[in-house]
This record gives structure tokens, C-alpha cells and sequence, in this order.
């Protein structure tokens, strides 16, 4: 599906009831006051109605007669849609109790799904495939300390993984990983000392150039278990105030 085009006061709208009902202002169960919101959100009664048809079609809202419009349980949402996903993640810079149980959950897909994409991208990738991951390999090498370039190229080398399986429904995976994805690493690169991302991922590189699935495989195993350790270590850094241990980059 493609992504919710975030344009014009009916795009804000959407974003705004969004974030209030995946934030838990607007709490599951709740009848929504359409009049008090269209005057808090200063749009029209017609513009507030079109927001919450898409809203709608993720399955966060429904409407029903007597009852009017209301927040469905948390059970119904699509959660695998690329803009509940981004809505509940974006905009913020570190994790919060809210989302973390989220990031965990998407840990544990890219667990699932990453290793296995990496073995048919060993088997599959072409010279193109291989260019694109050298280069986003290289932005990544290039990004000082640009914490919106090491996101971004860190996004292209696994959107560029994804697309040398040649399967396109893995290809779509993408629009699952990203977000979290992009969140973690925003954590991440807000914090200092983090170690240089380029090895563990010219490991992963180097395994698809040589079409080892094998060694892929265990390249991007690794790389995801020090992902999870950056988390780990930026939260037990902001529990005790300080920093003993050293983090990595973009993962």
C-alpha cells in the first residue's frame, strides 16, 4: 500500500487524530466529539469526516448509528501499515514506553524476516543490486555527523538488501521495517560515541558479492543482535545517567 500522502489541512488532520489515538489521548473505546474537534483542529465539519475515513480504513475508527464515531480496540488496528507505523513512531527522539514494546516487536520481525532475505539476495542479487548496496555502504561512510544522512543511508542499504531478493513481497517489507527502522537509529545517532556502523555492514555486503547465503546469513544475524544491544545500552544509560559502554551506529 502506498504510503498516506501527508499534504494540505486534510493531511494534518488525518496526522493530528492519528498521533492523539496512537498516543493514547483519544483512548480505545472512545466516542469521538466531532464538533468539539473540528473546532479544536480549526477545519471544516466536511475535512474532519474525509481524516477519518482513512483513518477508518486502517481499522483505528468506525462509526455506527446511535453510537457515532469511535476508536476501535487497539486488536483491530493495522498495525503492519507504513503510516500507523510511521505515526506512532515519527517525530520523536527517543524511545518511550509507549513505543518501546513496539521497536522490541519489530526487532523481533526483522529477525524473522532480514536473515532470510539476506540468504536469496546471496543467491539472487545482480550487478546492480551489489551498486546499489556499495553505494548506500558508502554514504554511510560518508556521514559525519549528519544524523539524517546516517538514517537515510542506513534505510537504503536494507531497502536496497530487500530489493536484491528479487521477490516482491519481500521487496514490500520494506514499508514494515522502515519506520521502526528509522526510529531506532534516530536513538541511536543521538547519543555519543557511537561506533563506526560501516563493518558490520560491508560484512553483509561482502557475503551477498560472494553469494555465500551462509555467511549472509550470519553476517546479518550479528548486525541485528547489535542493534538490539545499542537499545539496550542507550537504555540502561538513561536509567543510571551514565555511558560505560560503547554503542554502534546505524543498524
Amino acid at each position: 500500500m502506498t504510503p498516506y500522502a501527508r499534504r494540505g489541512v486534510h493531511g494534518q488532520t488525518v496526522e493530528a487524530l492519528a498521533r492523539r489515538i496512537l498516543g493514547g489521548r483519544i483512548p480505545e473505546g472512545a466516542t469521538l466529539d466531532l464538533v468539539a474537534l473540528q473546532s479544536e483542529l480549526d477545519v471544516s465539519l466536511t475535512a474532519l469526516r474525509e481524516s477519518l475515513k482513512v483513518l477508518a480504513a486502517k481499522g483505528m475508527v468506525d462509526a455506527r448509528q446511535k453510537r457515532g464515531t469511535f476508536v476501535r480496540a487497539r486488536s483491530d488496528w493495522n498495525l503492519l501499515d507504513a503510516d500507523v507505523l510511521r505515526w506512532q513512531f515519527e517525530g520523536a527522539d527517543q524511545a518511550t514506553d509507549a513505543d518501546r514494546t513496539l521497536l522490541r516487536d519489530l526487532s523481533e520481525v526483522r529477525a524473522i524476516v532480514e536473515p532470510a532475505a539476506v540468504r536469496l539476495a546471496a543467491e539472487r542479487r545482480t550487478d546492480t543490486d551489489l551498486a546499489a548496496l556499495e553505494a548506500a555502504l558508502d554514504a554511510m561512510g560518508e556521514r559525519g555527523s549528519d544524523p539524517g544522512r546516517a538514517v537515510e543511508a542506513d534505510l537504503a542499504f536494507h531497502r536496497a538488501l530487500l530489493a536484491a531478493t528479487h521477490n516482491e513481497l519481500l521487496e514490500r517489507m520494506e514499508m514494515v521495517i522502515e519506520p521502526g527502522l528509522a526510529h531506532r537509529d534516530r536513538i541511536v545517532h543521538s547519543h555519543p560515541h557511537s561506533e563506526d556502523p560501516v563493518p558490520a555492514h560491508r560484512a553483509v555486503l561482502d557475503a551477498v558479492r560472494d553469494q555465500d547465503p551462509g555467511a549472509a546469513e550470519t553476517a546479518m544475524r550479528a548486525l541485528l543482535v547489535q542493534a538490539g544491544r545499542d537499545l539496550d545500552r542507550i537504555d540502561r544509560t538513561e536509567q543510571t545517567g551514565s555511558d560505560d559502554t560503547k554503542g554502534s551506529g546505524a543498524k
